[in-house]
């Protein structure tokens, strides 16, 4: 019913899932990871105590395949199931019970582990594979373009319903107190790998901070901010021109207001996002 890989960076200190399913709300069931320590997908009549198990034997020290292997020898109806697990150390293990509906399989390639079930099938697994190898980037770009690259090559035999990516890095969550770095779901949408990457554009543009170009406070800059914060009712200061303690403040009580804290900076240079996002939303300031 779902086809998913499962991935680590350990160098970069990250570990996520990517998951796709005709079925509900599959980022509910399917993935579960923790910084650290590992990710785990599990599938196919999903024992969802696989993930918590896993994650805590694998924190324990225990290698991805042994944490796998344990939980299915505890498991009379492993022969239904279907799991992936990558470890600390970006080792991977996949399983897929005899019991499984056809086309069902997995694979693994270095830090990572592709798996699915009632697929349209092989090349299912093999594209999910293409697609993260043969990807530059981050985890998360990675793990998207082998979704992408699953669809594409017949995913789900049945169609299309419900994804999810889950990467998690340590303090990489909402203001760093927790670690989940990215945790998106689509739970119910006729399209929802292209959903998900809809969704996940707006997560990296607002918080992630990967790639936001930065600005010099210039004179002409801060005073166009600053009659921008005051139309807002921001700033009550002089139109100085000076990207000065006044101006610093209203422009981080604004940006929280719209959710774009994370762009703010402790240097002298200005987030090219937040001057872009005030400018959009003061269109009758401008010349």
């Amino acid at each position: 019913m779902t086809f998913s890989i499962v991935a680590g960076d350990p160098g970069a200190g990250d570990w996520g899932i990517a998951v796709a399913s005709k079925f509900p709300c599959v980022g509910a069931v399917v993935p579960w990871a923790r910084a650290g320590v590992g990710a785990v997908a599990t599938q196919s009549w999903a024992n969802t105590s696989f993930g918590p198990d896993g994650l805590g034997l694998m924190g324990e020290g225990v290698a991805a395949q042994d944490a796998l292997d344990r939980l299915l020898g505890a498991d009379d109806g492993r022969e239904d199931r279907q799991a992936g697990f990558v470890d600390a150390s970006g080792r991977p293990a996949t399983f897929t019970g005899s019991k499984c509906m056809k086309w069902a399989g997995g694979q693994t390639g270095d830090d990572f582990a592709a798996q699915g079930n009632i697929l349209a099938g092989d090349a299912v697994v093999a594209e999910l594979a293409r697609g993260f190898t043969q990807t530059d980037g981050d985890l998360c770009d990675r793990l998207l373009a082998a979704l992408v690259a699953g669809d594409a090559a017949g995913g789900d035999k049945r169609g299309r319903q419900s994804a999810a990516l889950l990467v998690v890095r340590e303090g990489g969550g909402y203001e760093g107190r927790n670690d989940r770095y990215i945790d998106l779901r689509v739970d119910d949408h006729p399209d929802p790998i292209v959903e998900l990457q809809r969704i996940f554009a707006v997560w990296d543009d607002t918080m992630l901070v990967r790639s936001d170009p930065l600005l010099e406070p210039t004179a002409d800059l801060v005073t166009d901010l600053q009659r921008r914060l005051a139309a807002l009712g921001r700033y009550d200061g002089e139109t100085t021109g000076t990207y000065d303690g006044a101006t610093r403040a209203a422009l981080s009580g604004w940006a929280g207001e719209y959710n774009l804290e994370g762009r703010l900076r402790d240097d002298d240079l200005i987030s090219q996002l937040l001057i872009r996002e005030i400018r959009d939303i003061t269109p009758e300031l401008d010349p």
